[in-house]
């Protein structure tokens, strides 16, 4: 009986580097990313046109509507991490996508507050199976060296998503009401989900893990080397990471992580409740300093585009220097939220530099920890890693905007002030994951 050959995946990636599957996997998940951001960020656009429409003259009544997609995204998180290490990541993200798409797409029918918390409590579950399974797709598939950088470079595409509502609602919404935020946002996803069954690629190292995944493992190698030959009695093998048997997240505190993992529970939930408070709130709230509307969506939409820089142009130090670079950037954060509120009784241009900067530094936080999270977890655990990450850090999302509901009678300038205590808190939390990360990859190398 001949010997069983042993394809080691890791080094067959670090061997052949980029290919043009990498940079097919890029460009699908970018549009992922947008359509994502999108679906995300359309109901703070929605809501000043909802205001005038519905007759709603407290503006706290929003803050349900606020929080119900990212009640949502709590469970889906979660939901579609486990789905995603149990059926594939091209699995999870086809679903996500439709089950969003069609409740978006009812929310353009919706006529009152209650109607539309439900559609967007539901497509919430949606959008929350997004980001997990795209960090999982890109980080599995592409060379150590450029892990985070590939990953990151993925995701970092949501905040310019989340910009784009606000031109449809400069350019559209005049002459075709808020629906049309909706209805884009419902029938972009579900087109993206039917093209992607047949072309979205399937993470690596999650083929060479299933046996069922075996003939389209060979021909994904065949795209990575169309020159390297898989012998027929060859095993595939993940050689520089532990897996483990199961998806119960008992297995997320194992290996030097039983306080680095709720520690970066709580780093997500800070960081995401200072952002869905800017995102949530920003556009209604400079209507309060009596700014035009077309200034509010000018505002939020700064911030998703600061923030699509920051992702960017981050990227590589994240890779490089990760958890300390996301501490650093957490202290920059502070002032550039805080000063928001301020530039904005002082000029347009003030206000578009101010969200700018505070987009960069949060959104930036925000895609590189999602990155850098996930990677501290195996490829059997890491779409569920991450997933239960964004799920319990969807506690401090939920209860951003709702905040700003029960402080609406504080001047604007003081309540953006209180909104920045969060990151001051996150920059402390995270500089202790990075000790303790320090301290478990010094005691055991293999698990960098």
């Amino acid at each position: 009986m001949p010997e069983q050959t042993m394809i080691r995946v890791s080094r067959l990636l670090d061997e052949r580097g980029l290919s043009s599957f990498h940079y097919s996997l890029i460009f699908w998940c970018v549009l992922l990313s947008l359509i994502d951001g999108y679906d995300i960020a359309a109901i703070a656009f929605a809501a000043p046109h909802l205001m005038r429409d519905w007759h709603l003259t407290d503006r706290s009544a929003l803050g349900p509507v606020f929080s119900a997609s990212l009640v949502g995204i709590l469970f889906g998180s979660a939901l579609f991490g486990w789905i995603g290490d149990r059926w594939g990541r091209k699995v999870a993200l086809i679903a996500s996508n439709v089950l969003f798409g069609v409740f978006t797409l009812a929310a353009a029918w919706s006529t009152n507050l209650e109607q539309l918390s439900l559609l967007r409590l539901l497509a919430g579950l949606g959008i929350g199976g997004v980001i997990p399974n795209i960090v999982a797709l890109n980080a599995e598939s592409s060379p150590r060296r450029l892990r985070a950088t590939v990953a990151l470079i993925g995701v970092g595409f949501v905040p310019l998503g989340g910009a784009i509502p606000g031109l449809v609602a400069g350019i559209l919404v005049p002459t075709y009401g808020w629906q049309i935020l909706f209805t884009l946002g419902g029938i972009l996803p579900i087109v993206l989900a039917v093209l992607g069954t047949f072309t979205l690629p399937e993470s690596i190292k999650f083929m060479a893990l299933h046996e069922s995944q075996r003939g389209k493992m060979e021909k994904t190698i065949r795209k990575l080397d169309p020159n390297y030959v898989v012998p027929p009695n060859a095993k595939f093998v993940i050689e520089d990471e532990q897996q483990f048997p199961g998806f119960n997240p008992v297995y997320l505190f194992k290996q030097g992580l039983w306080l680095i993992t709720p520690l970066l529970w709580l780093l997500f939930a800070l960081n995401l409740m200072g952002y869905y408070f800017l995102l949530s709130w920003t556009p209604t709230l400079m209507a309060v300093l009596k700014l035009p509307p077309s200034v509010g969506a000018m505002a939020g939409a700064m911030i998703q585009v600061g923030g699509t820089v920051g992702s960017l142009a981050l990227s590589r130090w994240f890779q490089q220097r990760q958890f300390l670079a996301i501490a650093i950037v957490f202290v920059i954060a502070v002032p550039a939220v805080a000063s928001i509120g301020y530039a904005g009784v002082t000029s347009t241009t003030a206000l578009a530099i101010a969200t700018f900067f505070a987009g960069f530094c949060v959104l930036g936080i925000q895609t590189g920890i999602n990155v850098v999270g996930a990677l501290v977890y195996p490829t059997s655990l890491r779409a569920n890693g991450s997933g239960w990450e964004l799920g319990i850090g969807r506690v401090g999302s939920i209860v951003g905007p709702m905040l700003g509901a029960l402080f609406t009678g504080m001047s604007v300038e003081k309540l953006y002030v209180w909104s920045a205590i969060p990151f001051a808190i996150g920059a402390v939390v995270c500089f202790a994951i990075y000790r303790l990360n320090e301290e478990r990859l010094a005691k055991d190398p293999d698990l960098r």
